[in-house]
């Protein structure tokens, strides 16, 4: 049972209606049955998607049940994760975002099938592309496992609005790394008002939440290049 194999102290599990954890089970399931003719994820077994796709999406809970109200995305969505399982959960409509056209084909069938089509909607194209086109209308955004924290406060900041919140999942960045996202905060106008961390049920692998939130208009004028961010970030 899924809900036997998940932190219930981090997820709130038992909170879930049963409608709701059937839907996160049944996504999970539908994306591990597309992966065996298209590659949505690295993850192949139902017990490490568990693990490492569901309760690793739901860690994030608390930081989105106290993020503003308004549109929210999931930036580098892959197979749905987190946006799917967060939005179920919350019943918060979400944008996934992915530049990976096949993917996000797979998503609006999984996503028609469990019938969420009024509430989960999907983008295909890069981050800086969809900032061009509705720069500054999000609410909050999430980003997993998608790149490094420099780069993603970058692609984030156009897309906020004021006081709009960015939620970082990450394993365990380095100083480094924390240190030139810090670097970026004035030049951005993104400030960490949140830093968390956590561990999952497995008690081995341990997570760092992390929010900035848009305090101030950015000092550069972004969207840069497509690409750049990643390629020569700022920091």
């Amino acid at each position: 049972m899924l809900q036997q194999s998940l932190n219930r102290e981090n997820l709130n599990w038992e909170m879930l209606p049963l409608k709701k954890k059937k839907l996160i089970e049944q996504h999970l399931r539908l994306v591990l049955e597309a992966n065996k003719k298209t590659n949505l994820t690295r993850i192949s077994s139902y017990d490490e998607g568990v693990l490492l796709h569901v309760e690793d999406s739901l860690v994030g809970l608390q930081e989105l049940s106290g993020a503003p109200e308004g549109f929210y995305a999931d930036m580098g969505s892959g197979a749905g994760y987190p946006g799917i399982p967060l939005s179920i959960a919350l019943g918060k409509p979400v944008l996934l975002i992915d530049s990976v056209a096949k993917k996000m084909i797979i998503l609006d069938s999984i996503i028609k099938e469990l019938g969420l089509e009024s509430h989960i909607s999907t983008y295909s194209g890069r981050i800086e592309e969809l900032s061009r086109e509705r720069g500054g209308e999000f609410a909050v955004l999430t980003a997993r496992a998608l790149t490094s924290l420099p780069s993603l406060l970058e692609l984030a900041a156009p897309l906020l609005q004021l006081f709009g919140q960015l939620v970082c999942f990450k394993a365990q960045p380095s100083a480094e790394e924390v240190e030139a996202a810090m670097s970026l905060e004035e030049k951005l106008g993104l400030t960490l008002v949140s830093d968390r961390k956590t561990m999952l049920s497995d008690k081995t692998i341990t997570r760092r939440i992390m929010v900035f939130e848009k305090q101030a208009q950015p000092k550069t004028e972004l969207p840069r290049r497509t690409g750049l961010a990643q390629k020569r970030p700022l920091a």
